[in-house]
């Protein structure tokens, strides 16, 4: 509604009803709009985008319940910064939809995390209010330090404020302490606001919890501190020299006294806390302390995931996790929908096609029960992911098999590590994006030393709406050139139960095994698990005699590549085109006997995976090959050399070519090509 359109006043003569009244939100186009309100306005504009948040989430699904507690903190900080001169840093950025109402795309948001719509986390292309496009959690402070030292570095003709906003867990990443490290050495001037949504804290305590901060932030008091300390030990009479023999222990109980977040302040932080995160009068004040303090300050504050909705409010920390997402169509009129509301949204009826397939998630969950009902070795882990990797099933049938190390993708490694050297069987369960985390803990701990660690890596693949950042696309190219490590990827969720048995029955250094995230193909679970021979792959299909000369095609699958595979040659069907069908298993060791054979007695391979092409699956067959001398013609379908949007897998495989068709529209067009060649009617195509 323009600002220009004003209410009729009630009881006009027109006898028409008066519309409703404008809305605070409608008035704001951008950050410098809440400049103009009052304390009363800014709390009642939090209250409405938090309405439109529940009504807007609440109906197309998205991050929700971190949202509803930072509307307070995202009016109070657009209220008292000049943004985007000065600079908010959002950790993950599930908690930034009251940040990207407040910075001019309200009227997008019903449009977030679907194809062509808005980023589910903040996005540098989207918004310059967005100053950086990270999903992953623990890295706002890194980011707020970098940024403010940088403006001192080139000295910017306006140096803005900096203010990192970290919570939801984001303070259990080891990466924030080592950014809290380095700005307390700097004396970093910035602010970080912990926003403290996941246990219960004392409330601010009036009159001398503001004296103590003032206190803490005022440099005159601050520095009196050190001039206390450094007074009491110049007193005479030997006095003085007692203070000094006391040393550190008296400068941590005066400084216990001045200031009640010791642990920050022993980092060189000054510590504020703990304010009410619902309170916009009592937030603007800290945070203009803060922001006028010139150096590291960190302002604790409370606030509760999913404030004003009573079943996240209210449901403790089973409600915080049900709600943290809503599902499309789960609220209505600002409750709870109905199960038909839920049906519709799905697309069925309630006299729907039999029940779907379990998630690749569940049978993983359920089978890695058995595995240490089987064996008492085994032990699962995870980086604060329990239900998204399925571990939430071990976590309540076997508690004491069960460690969650925090977001701490890195130490989850180093802990399976050890466990492995003890002689347990570890496996780390983790999504394909987050391993990447630890990256040089899966290189220098586990596969230098030749760890019997399992890698359980879910949401292979393009995991759909959360986008770029949460796509498992990269783990196939960056484990496959690690020494001593084994890769392989099941075709569907029976597979995934006889590979889970391979990895925790392979007694000879770490294996990794990656599937995709929702559901599974309907396979049949076996009674009894088997184990794989390590490297070995299996023809699924056979060509036949079908084809003529040149027209003799093996596609191999890799994974989730291996359904692909087969519906394309489901599409082939009937070209006079002979099509072969195989499922690699492993992309390291891979089966060089299965690709001499292939290659020997077809024209074309066709390597087909959903991950980077860049030194993925289909280069482990063109590699393998060529080191025996035979180099057939290969076609390579993967993911292209870029970062994928959001949006349906469906959609996201259509706009890549990862789908039947046009897998089957390329393999035709190569034989085309090929047989063009033969007979000298043209060039032949250069395969991707």
């Amino acid at each position: 509604m323009s600002r220009k359109n004003k209410p009729k006043a009630a009881g006009s003569s027109d006898g028409e009803q008066a519309p409703a009244p404008v809305r605070l939100l409608d008035r704001i186009e951008g950050p410098a709009d809440l400049h103009e309100l009052s304390e009363q306005e800014l709390a009642a504009l939090a209250q409405e985008v938090r309405n439109y948040i529940i009504d807007t989430v609440g109906e197309i699904g998205g991050h929700f319940g971190a949202n509803l507690g930072t509307c307070e903190l995202a009016v109070a900080l657009h209220s008292l910064l000049e943004s985007p001169t000065d600079k908010i840093v959002w950790d993950v950025g599930h908690q930034a939809y009251p940040h990207k109402i407040l910075t001019g795309r309200r009227e997008r948001l019903g449009t977030i995390r679907q194809y062509g719509g808005l980023a589910p986390f903040c996005s540098i292309a989207e918004s310059k209010h967005d100053i950086m496009g990270a999903g992953h959690a623990s890295t706002s402070i890194g980011y707020a330090v970098g940024i403010k030292e940088g403006m001192r570095h080139v000295g910017a003709e306006t140096e803005g404020k900096v203010v990192a906003v970290i919570g939801d867990g984001g303070m259990t990443g080891g990466v924030a302490f080592e950014a809290i490290s380095q700005a307390g050495g700097l004396g970093t001037p910035l602010v970080v606001v912990l926003n403290d949504n996941g246990m219960s804290i004392a409330p601010n305590v009036g009159a001398l919890s503001r004296y103590f901060n003032r206190v803490r932030l005022n440099p005159k008091l601050w520095h009196a501190r050190a001039g206390v300390e450094g007074g009491l030990k110049s007193l005479p009479g030997g006095i003085g020299a007692a203070f000094e023999r006391l040393g550190p222990h008296l400068k941590e109980s005066i400084k216990a006294f001045w200031a009640p977040g010791l642990w920050w302040e022993e980092l060189d932080w000054a510590y504020m806390g703990v304010i009410d995160g619902h309170d916009v009068r009592a937030l603007r004040e800290a945070l203009r302390e803060a922001l006028a303090a010139e150096r590291p300050v960190v302002v604790h504050i409370a606030t509760v995931k999913g404030k004003g909705f009573a079943p996240a409010e209210e449901g403790g920390l089973e409600g915080m996790e049900k709600w943290h997402a809503a599902k499309p169509m789960s609220i209505v009129n600002g409750i709870p929908a109905g199960p038909a509301a839920a049906t519709k949204a799905a697309g069925r009826t309630l006299k729907a096609a039999p029940p779907p397939p379990p998630q690749y998630t569940q049978v993983f969950g359920e089978a890695l029960v058995s595995e240490c009902e089987r064996d008492e070795r085994v032990v699962g882990i995870t980086a604060a992911m329990n239900s998204g990797t399925g571990l939430s099933i071990l976590q309540k049938a076997m508690p004491d098999r069960y460690f969650d190390v925090g977001i701490a993708e890195q130490q989850a490694i180093l802990f399976a590590a050890g466990m492995s050297l003890q002689g347990a069987k570890p496996v780390a369960a983790i999504y394909s994006t987050f391993l990447q985390r630890a990256y040089d803990q899966i290189v220098h701990d586990v596969c230098l030393q030749r760890l019997n660690v399992v890698f359980a890596m879910d949401r292979a693949g393009l995991v759909g709406d959360d986008g770029p950042t949460h796509h498992g696309a990269f783990d196939i190219a960056y484990l496959r050139c690690l020494p001593n490590v084994v890769l392989m990827a099941p075709r569907d969720e029976a597979m995934l139960v006889h590979m889970l048995r391979t990895a925790l029955t392979h007694d000879d250094g770490p294996i990794a095994m990656r599937y995709p995230r929702g559901e599974g193909t309907g396979a049949e679970l076996p009674a009894q698990p088997r184990e794989i021979p390590i490297g070995t792959g299996e023809i699924l299909r056979e060509g036949g005699a079908g084809g003529s000369a040149g027209r003799r095609v093996a596609l191999i699958g890799y994974g989730t590549g291996v359904g692909k595979a087969l519906a394309a040659a489901e599409e082939l069907h009937g070209r006079e085109i002979a099509v072969t069908v195989a499922d690699a298993r492993f992309a390291k060791p891979i089966d060089a006997g299965l690709m001499a054979q292939l290659a020997a007695e077809h024209d074309l391979l066709v390597t087909v995976e959903e991950g980077v092409l860049a030194g993925g699956f289909g280069s482990a067959v063109w590699e393998t090959l060529n080191e025996t001398g035979a180099a057939p013609r290969i076609l390579r379908v993967g993911l292209p050399d870029r970062y994928v949007t959001h949006g349906k897998p469906a959609l996201l495989h259509e706009e890549v070519g990862f789908t039947a068709e046009r897998i089957a529209e390329r393999v035709a067009a190569a034989i085309s090509a090929r047989r063009r060649t033969i007979t000298g009617a043209g060039p032949a195509i250069v395969g991707a």
